[in-house]
């Protein structure tokens, strides 16, 4: 296959982040347009959208990074990077991605040896689960000391534990003894998957050697970051111990467990006494959260979910409790699925729904850049009644 590896970079770039060639005042001008056709749908119920507030970090902001490993432009199969193309149309690359502007010089370079270490490995790398094949996914997690964690995925097909242990020597060796030696990694992990995605309840992630965690400090706390935990890729902030502060209480539903334990063990370190830490889905503990406070007890609310939204039921929960006067929800999807949880937060009661409370007024939005180069941007909404 011929290729030209800089067109191939420049597409890449395009796909990854398309507003890399504009400067940064263009790139938010270009977003807060955006966000304004989003919360047009919102017109009858908003009270105040504001511009869009920046973040102080452009490029090489992400914490986290997961990169791929397939057939490159020139077939080799054991290329590291991002994908370009689409399956549908057959034309899928492994694109090496060191000249992105959001991706860290140590994640690249991580990545980069992670790469040397497949190309010179007896063992082949896991494609497609069908056709065999180990090695798969790197992610690569940093904080704002320079400390780093990676995490690889192996599937382990039929392989004995004896073969399997024989690996993780070799990677272990490789990134300690070998040429990855000089990415001066904190910890490396290794997970043995059968699937495309998989928790450490599903299948523990195992230490090869280093710390067990990395921690991250901000505003006033030492933040305790787990392999598996979610942590927003621009460090911005940790929404429920970062409100300890300014509340007689705090509760926290968080569906990864590992996320849970890490905001305990952040809320003991930090002194931080008035914060309960609940695991499990929103849907199935917050309701009974809720029936469980006094009504005496006004609450401000703060939802963070993922690009689906919030689930209905959720909805329900936040619409039918009369304390709750105040919510504030952060969307990174705002004109997905969390339309629908915005309207029904704020249309006249519906027994049909069951969305008997008085209803919210949307009262300001806030557009907030944490993606620079991307079009993607968090939305801000601070519901008041």
């Amino acid at each position: 296959m011929s290729y030209k590896p800089y067109v191939v970079l420049r597409r890449l770039a395009d796909v990854v982040t398309p507003l890399w060639r504009l400067s940064y005042e263009e790139q938010l001008k270009v977003k807060f347009e955006a966000q304004k056709k989003i919360v047009q749908t919102l017109e009858s119920y908003l009270q105040v959208l504001h511009g869009v507030s920046g973040t102080p970090i452009i490029d090489g902001y992400r914490n986290k990074s997961t990169f791929s490993v397939n057939r490159g432009p020139d077939g080799n199969p054991k290329t590291v990077g991002y994908y370009q193309g689409t399956w549908r149309d057959g034309n899928i690359v492994c694109v090496p991605c060191s000249h992105l502007k959001n991706i860290p010089e140590k994640h690249s370079q991580v990545a980069q040896y992670y790469e040397v270490f497949l190309r010179q490995s007896s063992v082949e790398p896991c494609l497609l689960f069908h056709e065999g094949g180990h090695w798969r996914e790197l992610t690569v997690r940093t904080n704002s000391q320079g400390h780093t964690m990676a995490i690889i995925t192996f599937h382990p097909q039929g392989l004995s534990q004896e073969e399997l242990c024989a690996q993780k020597v070799t990677l272990k060796d490789f990134f300690t003894q070998g040429p990855g030696a000089v990415c001066e990694l904190t910890s490396l992990y290794f997970q043995e998957s059968t699937m495309t995605r998989c928790s450490h309840q599903q299948s523990p992630y195992q230490l090869l050697f280093g710390e067990p965690h990395i921690f991250e400090d901000l505003l006033g706390l030492k933040i305790r970051i787990s392999p598996d935990a979610f942590f927003q890729i621009n460090t911005a902030g940790v929404i429920g111990l970062s409100l300890a502060q300014c509340a007689s209480q705090v509760l926290g539903v968080e569906l990864v467990e590992q996320a849970v334990d890490d905001a305990r063990w952040t809320a003991a370190f930090n002194g931080v006494t008035n914060c309960e830490f609940h695991a499990g889905r929103a849907e199935k503990i917050l309701p009974q959260l809720l029936r469980s406070q006094k009504d005496e007890k006004l609450i401000v609310a703060v939802v963070n979910p993922a690009r689906a939204g919030l689930h209905h039921q959720v909805v329900q929960a936040i619409r039918n409790c009369g304390a709750i006067r105040t919510l504030v929800f952060v969307s990174c999807k705002p004109h997905g699925e969390s339309m629908r949880n915005f309207i029904e937060l704020c249309c006249p009661p519906n027994s049909a729904k069951k969305l008997l409370g008085e209803p919210f007024v949307l009262r300001q939005a806030v557009p907030v850049d944490l993606f620079p180069h991307t079009p993607h941007c968090e939305l801000v909404l601070l519901f008041t009644r």
